[in-house]
C-alpha cells in the first residue's frame, strides 16, 4: 500500500523499550520482514519526536521506566491516535494482562514469545490500521450526496 504520498510501501512500526538491545533486536527483525522501525527507549522520547512518521502500528513495553507502556497507549487514546498497539512484557502477570486487554489492544506477548508469532499480529494490525486510513481517504473525496 502506498504510504504518506512517498510512492512506495513503507509500514512504520514504533518499538518504545527501555532496553536498547529488545529495541534493536526488534528493530533488525522489523527491518528483515519489510517494517521500517523506529525505536524510543522512552514513552516520553516518542511523545516529544516532533518529527515521527504516522506510524501504522505501536510496540509497546508495559513496564518502562517513566511513563508506562500501558499509560502512553491510554495518552494517545485520549488524543484520538487510533495506531494499533502491540503491547511486549518480560513480566506476564493476570492483572496487567487484563488492563492491556481492556485497553483494546491488538495483540499482548511476553518478550521471550516467537518473533514470528508477534510479527503476525503486527501484520494484521498494520493492515487495519492502512486500511482504515485509505477508507478515510476515500470518504474524503464524497460529496455531500455520499458520491464521489
Amino acid at each position: 500500500m502506498e504510504h504518506r504520498g512517498t510512492g512506495r510501501d513503507i509500514t512504520y512500526v514504533a518499538v518504545v523499550d527501555d532496553d536498547e538491545s529488545v529495541c534493536r533486536s526488534f528493530g533488525r527483525l522489523l527491518r528483515t520482514a519489510g517494517f521500517q522501525p523506529v525505536t524510543y527507549t522512552s514513552a516520553e522520547a516518542l511523545l516529544e519526536d516532533a518529527k515521527r512518521p504516522k506510524f501504522d502500528c505501536l510496540v509497546l513495553d508495559i513496564q518502562l521506566e517513566g511513563m508506562s507502556g500501558l499509560e502512553l497507549s491510554q495518552r494517545l487514546s485520549a488524543v484520538k491516535d487510533s495506531t494499533p498497539v502491540i503491547f511486549i512484557t518480560a513480566h506476564d502477570e493476570p492483572e496487567v494482562r487484563g488492563q492491556a486487554l481492556a485497553c483494546g489492544c491488538a495483540g499482548y506477548f511476553r518478550k521471550t514469545d516467537p518473533g514470528e508469532q508477534v510479527l503476525d499480529a503486527i501484520r494484521r494490525a498494520a493492515s487495519t490500521a492502512q486500511g482504515t486510513a485509505a477508507h478515510r481517504a476515500g470518504r474524503s473525496g464524497e460529496t455531500s450526496t455520499g458520491k464521489p
